[in-house]
């Protein structure tokens, strides 16, 4: 049989996890990182290697790629974070 010593402890854990439900405040609902450093750096990395592999190797494209491909996924990011994508 249940002891009644028991009971006590385990309404009061659930009273607590249905107040984290109800305000959103769990950890597994939030996103780890932001989707603008994640595309920020991948977008980066791709404009970078196109900028390269476009260009043989020129160190003047390769840095336009980069910096195009860091913008670009910057704008696309933030568009995802805000929830317009």
């Amino acid at each position: 049989m249940a002891r009644s010593h028991h009971r006590k402890k385990h309404k009061a854990h659930l009273r607590l996890f249905k107040n984290t439900q109800e305000a959103g405040t769990a950890s597994y609902g939030k996103a780890k990182s932001k989707a603008i450093v994640v595309f920020g750096i991948l977008g980066a990395l791709i404009g970078f290697a196109v900028g390269y592999f476009g260009s043989n190797g020129s160190l003047i494209w390769s840095t336009l790629g980069l910096v195009g491909g860091t913008v670009t996924g910057y704008y696309l990011g933030r568009n995802i974070d805000k929830g317009k994508m």
